[in-house]
C-alpha cells in the first residue's frame, strides 16, 4: 500500500506552477514512473489514481501532473497545444531526475499516451512505455471537436465542449496536432511498449491500437481490456490495468540485488528533495525512504522524522535479536514486536535510567521499548528474553556512544 500522495509543483513548458502528487511506496523504491493524463481530464481520474496505487504497492513510485491550464495547474489551457504537453512532460522527467531518480517507465492515457510516445526518447533513462486507449495520430483528437475546426481556423480561436466542460481553442493548436508523426517515434521509440485497448472504446477506435502495435518494434505487447469504456471509469477495469502494467514493467526493471552476508555496503546517502522544508531522500543500496518533519515543525509530514529512523533502528534490531535467539534456543516465539517511545527528560527524573545519566545536568534522551512475545512462553523465559535485548548492537551502541566523523566530500579523494 502506497503512502498518502505528497503534493508538489514544478515550473512548467509555459512557466506556469504545474500541480502534481507523487505516490510513494510504503517501503523500498525500486524505480519511478511518469503518468501523462487525458486530453483535458487531470491528474485525479480513477485510472491514474489505480495505476498510481498499484504501482506503489510493488515499489515503483508514480509522478502525475496536471498539464498547463488544466486541474491544480496554472496556466491558460488555450494556449496551450500537444508539442507543449510534451514540453511539461519532459520537465517532469527532469523534476525527478534532479529531486529524486530520473523516470523508466512512462504510462499516458488517451492523448498523453501519444505524449510519453513522442517524448520517450528525450528520456533516456525510460525502459518501458505504456499507452492506455491512446490515438495513433495526435490530430485523432479533432473527431471530439464536432465540426468546430473550420470556425476555429476562420476566426483564429473558438469554444469546443468537451466532456460537458467549454475550452477555448486557438488555431495554433490544430496546427501543432496536424504536424505531429506520433506513429514515426513509435518506430523508433527503442524502448520495451505495452499497447492496451479497449475494444468497445468509441472515443479513441480499436484501430489506433493496431497502428500504434504495427509501427513499434519488438519488445512490444498488446492486452485488452475488454469491456472497458475509455477512462476506465468503472475501478474493476482500472484496477486490472494497473496489476498488468505492475506484473509487466518488472521484467524490465534491474532484478533486485542480493546483498551477501555481512556486507557492510557503501552506506547511507541522504539527499534534500527540494519539496517542502525538510524532506530528504534516504538512499541505501537498492533502498528508498522519505524523511521529513511533523507538519507542526515545519515539514510535509511524508516520511518519518530523523529520531523516527532512529527508533526505527533500535525496534528493528531489537526484534531481529530476539528472533535469533528465540530460534537458536528453539523455542515457541510465534510473532515479535517492538514499540519504541522516544523523548527528552530530565535526567534526575529518569528513575529508570543508569545512575550515570541520573547524575548528568539538564535533559537527556529517553527510548522506552515495549515488547510484545507470542507464544508459549513460562514467566522465566519471558524475563531472560528481556535480558537479551538489551545485547541488540543498536542497543549497545546508543548507550555506549559513537564516533561521528564528518568531512567534505572529496576531502579523502
Amino acid at each position: 500500500m502506497s503512502i498518502r500522495p505528497m503534493k508538489l509543483e514544478f515550473d512548467g513548458a509555459h512557466g506556469a506552477r504545474l500541480a502534481a502528487r507523487l505516490d510513494l511506496p510504503a517501503g523500498r523504491i525500486r524505480a519511478f514512473a511518469l503518468f501523462a493524463h487525458c486530453f483535458t481530464c487531470s491528474k485525479d481520474i480513477p485510472a491514474a489514481r489505480h495505476i498510481a496505487g498499484a504501482l506503489a504497492a510493488e515499489g515503483i513510485a508514480v509522478l502525475r501532473f496536471d498539464f498547463t491550464g488544466l486541474g491544480g495547474s496554472g496556466g491558460d489551457f488555450s494556449s496551450t497545444g500537444f508539442s507543449s504537453n510534451v514540453a511539461d512532460l519532459k520537465l517532469a522527467a527532469d523534476f525527478l531526475r534532479r529531486n529524486y531518480e530520473a523516470p523508466q517507465l512512462l504510462i499516458g492515457h488517451s492523448l498523453g499516451g501519444a505524449a510519453v510516445l513522442s517524448v520517450a526518447g528525450d528520456i533516456p533513462e525510460a525502459r518501458a512505455v505504456v499507452t492506455i486507449g491512446a490515438p495513433a495520430d495526435a490530430d485523432h483528437v479533432l473527431h471530439n471537436f464536432n465540426g468546430a475546426e473550420e470556425n476555429i481556423r476562420r476566426d483564429g480561436s473558438g469554444e469546443v465542449d468537451l466532456a460537458g466542460r467549454t475550452f477555448t481553442i486557438r488555431s495554433e493548436f490544430l496546427d501543432d496536432l496536424a504536424e505531429q508523426t506520433v506513429r514515426d517515434k513509435v518506430s523508433r521509440l527503442g524502448k520495451a511498449l505495452l499497447v492496451m485497448h479497449a475494444p468497445l472504446d468509441d472515443t479513441v477506435g480499436i484501430d489506433n491500437a493496431t497502428g500504434i502495435f504495427v509501427a513499434a518494434r519488438h519488445p512490444k505487447s498488446f492486452v485488452s481490456l475488454d469491456k472497458a469504456d475509455h477512462l476506465l471509469s468503472r475501478s474493476a477495469d482500472a484496477a486490472y490495468a494497473a496489476r498488468v502494467i505492475a506484473g509487466w514493467v518488472s521484467g524490465y526493471l534491474d532484478p533486485e540485488p542480493v546483498a551477501s552476508a555481512g556486507e557492510a555496503g557503501d552506506g547511507v546517502e541522504v539527499v534534500e528533495t527540494g519539496q517542502g522544508k525538510f524532506q530528504a531522500m534516504v538512499a541505501g543500496g537498492p533502498h528508498r525512504l522519505i524523511a521529513d518533519e511533523p507538519a507542526a515543525y515545519g515539514g510535509l509530514d511524508s516520511g518519518m522524522s530523523p529520531y523516527g529512523f532512529l527508533s526505527a533502528a533500535l525496534g528493528a534490531c531489537t526484534v531481529m535479536t530476539l528472533r535469533m535467539y528465540a530460534d537458536r534456543k528453539g523455542l515457541n516465539v510465534d510473532r515479535i514486536g517492538t514499540q519504541v517511545l522516544h523523548g527528552k527528560v530530565h535526567a534526575a527524573d529518569c528513575e529508570d535510567c543508569s545512575r550515570d545519566l541520573r547524575e548528568k545536568a539538564g535533559r537527556i534522551d529517553r527510548f522506552e521499548r515495549i515488547i510484545t512475545l507470542e507464544g508459549d512462553l513460562d514467566p522465566d523465559t519471558r524475563a531472560r528474553m528481556l535480558e537479551i535485548a538489551d545485547k541488540c548492537p543498536v542497543h549497545k551502541t546508543l548507550e555506549a556512544g559513537a564516533a561521528v566523523v564528518t568531512h567534505y566530500r572529496g576531502d579523502k579523494d
